[in-house]
């Protein structure tokens, strides 16, 4: 097991790791405050009955996050993880969230770049948002992944401040120091959150069920 890829500002280690398609996360780490792991999973496709897994995914929140989602009290996970509105107070709820990203299968930077700025351009026209700041603010992130290259274990980060509404992008990979941009386009930050937690229309429907579950869990509590 390896952990020399955790980003360092970010990496308080538990010696229980949680294993994500044999991708070690901790349980816990410390951002601005001490986030829990309250979700995981990954992204693939399925080509010809072949799995091809891209990417493990962790997703950290303040434990009082719960405290923000009470219209949802005793709830089942399945109930929640079929309930795009859940995901939309989990999305709005002012609390520190911190997405760790790990490479299962090697591609280019410019790859997940083009991937990320479709799926927030395409959220941010549906509402009618996408104007000049919120294009200028993608095309600093697709310029950011473009030259990058994502070897298996690299790892990307978004850092979500409770307030103002931004991001902290981060990539780490073997032998190369962490590079990071900030993102202050409050839109463009909520469309990034919403690709990772937007519920039927998330990225990975392994994370929003495990998030569903684990939150489910809390809420019955």
């Amino acid at each position: 097991m390896t952990t020399r890829n955790h980003p360092p500002c970010n990496g308080r280690l538990g010696s229980e790791m949680v294993m994500v398609d044999g991708v070690p996360f901790p349980p816990e780490i410390t951002a601005a405050k001490p986030l829990a792991l309250l979700g995981h999973g990954i992204t693939d496709i399925e080509i010809h009955f072949l799995q091809i897994k891209y990417n493990a995914i962790g997703i950290y929140m303040e434990k009082n996050i719960i405290e923000h989602l009470g219209n949802w009290k005793g709830k089942k996970g399945a109930e929640l993880a079929e309930d795009d509105l859940f995901f939309e107070a989990l999305v709005a709820a002012p609390v520190d969230k911190f997405f760790r990203i790990v490479v299962i299968k090697e591609i280019k930077g410019s790859q997940y770049g083009v991937q990320l700025e479709s799926a927030v351009r395409d959220r941010l026209a549906a509402v009618d948002k996408y104007e000049e700041e919120e294009e200028e603010a993608l095309e600093k992130i697709s310029e950011f992944f473009q030259s990058k290259y994502f070897k298996k274990d690299s790892v990307i980060t978004f850092n979500f401040p409770a307030s103002p509404r931004t991001v902290e992008i981060s990539f780490v990979t073997e032998g190369k120091e962490e590079k990071k941009i900030e993102v202050e386009n409050a839109n463009v930050a909520e469309m990034i959150e919403k690709w990772y937690l937007g519920g039927s229309r998330a990225v990975s429907p392994t994370t929003v069920k495990s998030l569903a579950d684990d939150l489910g869990a809390m809420l019955s509590e």
